[in-house]
């Protein structure tokens, strides 16, 4: 198994908000997460931190997932832990109020694969060469996609395309939507949406199926999405199967 991950703050933004880990342990078992922080004053950079360092840690503390039902549970209960620090975060310090953060994260054991997301940072998979979108953003236009009152062309080109409809932080109660994958897929690959917001699929599609190495992958990804304007925090975790891995 293959994993690297990478942040980069992009051409504008004066610092990252985003935050990115690829966590492993003795049973074969992963945890990528990506962590799109927003609210400015550097309070995002703060509410993605929570979430990926409350991950980190209780993902620590366990010696594996269990049954797919075990991990669900598991992912479901972390993200209102994390939502119930951020909102304790901001009551504390009133001048971070209205920051948040998006998470879209990926669990593979032996026997199963599961994405989670909330918010607008996307969670693929690689199958047959292919890149294939497994996460649903929670935006507006994407809800009026889903009602028939935009078209796709016309989502891409929104003016509000950015505007969350669910994010840790801003939601109370929360909720993470759960994705069951097939196994057989050969790579795990989430980002912000500084990636794609840049990049479109096929061209993501065609440097994961280059001949380079995993992190020159993801460098030459981070390095086409500046050279197009690197209009946000790009960070991408990505995980590839080789021969013989489960």
């Amino acid at each position: 198994m293959q994993t690297f991950y990478l942040t980069d703050p992009g051409k504008v933004r004066t610092h990252n908000e985003d935050n990115v880990i690829i966590l492993n342990n003795n049973n074969n078992e992963f945890l990528l997460a990506v962590a799109d922080g927003m609210g400015g004053h550097k309070a995002g950079e703060v509410a993605s931190a929570i979430a990926i360092d409350h991950l980190h840690d209780e993902f620590d503390k366990l010696e594996t997932f269990g049954t797919k039902e075990n991990a669900i549970d598991w992912l479901r209960n972390i993200v209102v832990e994390i939502n119930n620090k951020i909102f304790d975060y901001t009551s504390k310090n009133p001048d971070s109020k209205g920051m948040g953060t998006t998470l879209v994260v990926a669990i593979k054991t032996n026997d199963y694969i599961l994405y989670g997301n909330i918010g607008d940072s996307s969670g693929y998979v690689m199958k047959n060469e292919k890149l294939h979108k497994v996460t649903k953003d929670h935006t507006l236009v994407n809800l009026l996609v889903s009602t028939g009152e935009l078209t796709e062309e016309e989502a891409k080109y929104h003016p509000r395309k950015n505007v969350l409809m669910r994010a840790l932080g801003a939601n109370d109660p929360i909720e993470i939507d759960i994705f069951d994958v097939d196994t057989s897929v050969k790579g795990l690959f989430l980002c912000s949406d500084g990636l794609t917001n840049m990049l479109t699929d096929e061209q993501i599609e065609k440097i994961l199926n280059s001949n380079l190495s995993i992190e020159e992958a993801v460098v030459k990804l981070i390095r086409k999405s500046n050279s197009r304007g690197g209009t946000d925090n790009i960070s991408i975790a990505y995980l590839k199967k080789e021969s013989g891995d489960l």
